[in-house]
């Protein structure tokens, strides 16, 4: 009786499987000198796919179903093994099951920046990151291009050479767009559809379709950024004259409340109202015969003729502020009257 339990037990009757855990895409059935017996039951679930080698040659592919594996079933398999029984006697062959669910929220990103020649910036190195996912549909081709003879292969051994493949054609795809980073970084929506069209048949090399692709940043190394921020700032400061005037005028008060400050600020209100001037003089002579270049040279000599007057009176009116003589309001109205003339 043991003798026959053990007979029996060397030949494969019922050929599935369940997958355990997350990330297998390849699973090669443990045979063990086992052989599959004449109508022995194959059971492929949804999301799965079953393919079976024969001496090395992929024989057949089975599709999501419940199958009886007799010469009817297995047509390709028979013509290999050229059997003349009819299927009476039990076979050997390598049977594996693949995953075709998609695999969501894969990471891609540059590891390093890339390094691109900008319209706007010039030579810039650039990063970018993002998602994507995929899923396995030709299991003949991952078999003979990726997971080979693998009794188990992972969807993390795979994920290193779809990163690299998606980085890739992203630095080519940088290159060729010819796109300002500016431009590119606000447009990231199609910026991913561009790269999901380039890198969509280097999936398909692998025996495997590229579902979505979402690129989640692009940014410049921290260095550049900086730069980029301040060229930003001066966009947006516009006017230095005014803005140096506007900056000196507000540090009047803070000044005032401190003991010798209105003296140290005499210094550099000086300084600025000076940049100011020479920021002026500079605008006015870019602009020759313009009506704005003559009042901006006058507003100019007015502001150098009475920066230090300027700063002496309101230094006397916050004298006389401390020793009650000036209201603070008055105080107040009298240097916003002082400050109109340097403006």
């Amino acid at each position: 009786m043991a003798l026959m339990d053990f007979i029996k037990k060397q030949f494969i009757d019922i050929l599935q499987w369940t997958e355990d855990g997350d990330g297998t895409l390849a699973w090669r059935f443990p045979m063990a000198e086992m052989e599959i017996q004449n109508g022995a039951s194959l059971t492929v679930r949804d999301s799965q796919v079953a393919m079976f080698v024969n001496e090395g040659t992929v024989a057949d592919v089975f599709q999501p179903g419940m199958y009886k594996l007799t010469t009817q079933t297995l047509p390709v398999l028979t013509y290999l093994k050229n059997w003349d029984k009819l299927f009476e006697s039990p076979f050997k062959s390598d049977v594996y099951f693949f995953s075709t669910r998609t695999q969501l929220d894969q990471k891609w990103g540059t590891p390093n920046p890339i390094t691109i020649r900008d319209k706007e910036f010039g030579i810039v190195r650039l990063r970018a990151f993002g998602i994507y996912s995929y899923h396995l549909t030709d299991p003949k081709t991952f078999y003979q291009k990726i997971s080979g003879t693998r009794d188990i292969y992972t969807r993390e051994e795979l994920e290193g050479q779809l990163r690299n493949t998606l980085v890739a054609g992203l630095t080519d795809l940088f290159g060729e767009s010819g796109v300002p980073f500016i431009d590119m970084a606000a447009n990231q929506d199609e910026f991913g559809k561009a790269m999901f069209a380039k890198a969509a048949p280097m999936f398909a090399d692998y025996g495997l379709a590229l579902d979505t692709l979402v690129v989640q940043n692009v940014s410049l190394p921290e260095e550049l950024q900086k730069i980029l921020d301040q060229k930003i700032g001066m966009n947006m400061i516009g006017d230095m004259q005014r803005y140096t005037q506007y900056q000196v005028a507000n540090s009047i008060p803070d000044a005032a409340r401190n003991e010798g400050g209105m003296a140290a600020m005499g210094v550099g209100l000086g300084a600025g109202v000076g940049f100011g001037q020479v920021v002026g003089q500079a605008m006015a002579s870019a602009l020759p015969g313009t009506a704005a270049a003559a009042p901006a040279a006058a507003a100019a000599t007015v502001a150098a003729i009475s920066a230090d007057e300027v700063v002496a009176t309101l230094e006397k009116l916050h004298g006389l502020v401390e020793k009650g003589i000036l209201s603070q309001s008055e105080f107040d109205a009298k240097k916003a009257e002082l400050l109109r003339k340097l403006t």
